[in-house]
């Protein structure tokens, strides 16, 4: 079971934030105040962080999908579909995600023409196809691994009522395994959001990149703990309540299938 951050983690990171800004203001008394510092810059930390956001929903919508059909075709009959399914699973889950955002931005196209219109691709649609791949690798694999854990008698039953197996996939085993993909799904969200910073390196203008411009404008050294550690801040309280929900739902699923063991 994750284990979620609690009250305490919270407090130590905001702890640990007003620390660092008590220190710059300490350390340049002359200077602007750190907190007028960090208001003047958050429109544009901010809107570098709802960059953040969007590449991490628009990678986790598309991934799920590739997912769930790349995770079916690992438990497909066809035993060339399921060899195929399983190779690119494994391939795309054990890449490291920096290589796969450094093969998407210098492999994928700059600009494409679509009906002699030419359009330019950005480095953060590039970027958010690097991080697709991986979150499609580890859906596919919580999907198999939902499918495979209920018990075969939901097989057997549908078979006795002369269902498909697409029918009994998609009106029998998929509606049970959404229960035991969710916490998974979540915590994998969760991951990509703290994981979207890395396209900064690639040279997308998130919040890492804007915090770092903003850094380099305001020339002052002091102000590099507590420009980070609000962005820390920024991730922790983001991803916080993500960690929190998939410990509920585990828990929630836990006690369901005690239940349902027990007879109850």
């Amino acid at each position: 079971m994750t284990r979620a951050p609690d009250g305490k983690a919270a407090g130590f990171a905001l702890l640990a934030v007003l620390a660092g800004s008590a220190w710059a203001q300490a350390a340049a008394p002359g200077a602007d105040g750190v907190l007028t510092a960090l208001v003047r810059w958050a429109p544009l930390i901010g809107q570098g962080f709802a960059l953040n956001v969007l590449i991490s929903v628009i990678a986790m919508a598309v991934g799920t999908l590739l997912g769930l059909f790349l995770g079916l075709g690992q438990v497909a009959p066809s035993r060339w579909l399921a060899r195929a399914a399983l190779l690119a699973t494994q391939f795309f889950r054990n890449a490291p995600w920096l290589v796969l955002l450094f093969y998407c931005i210098f492999v994928l196209p700059f600009r494409i023409t679509i009906l002699g219109t030419t359009i330019d691709v950005p480095n953060w649609l590039r970027a958010t196809i690097g991080l697709t791949l991986p979150v499609m690798a580890n859906v596919s694999e919580i999907v198999r691994g939902a499918v495979q854990s209920l018990p075969s008698g939901q097989w057997e039953g549908a078979a006795s009522l002369a269902l498909s197996r697409r029918q009994t996939l998609w009106l029998v085993i998929l509606p049970q395994c959404v229960k035991r993909m969710l916490p998974p799904w979540m915590n994998l969200y969760a991951i990509l959001l703290m994981s979207t910073p890395l396209a900064s390196i690639v040279g997308v203008e998130e919040a890492l990149t804007m915090t770092r411009n903003a850094l380099g404008a305001e020339r002052r050294s002091e102000l590099l703990i507590p420009f980070y550690g609000a962005l820390l801040v920024a991730f922790f309280c983001a991803c916080w309540p993500i960690a929190l929900a998939t410990r509920r739902l585990e828990a929630w699923a836990g006690r369901e299938r005690t239940a349902r063991d027990r007879g109850w």
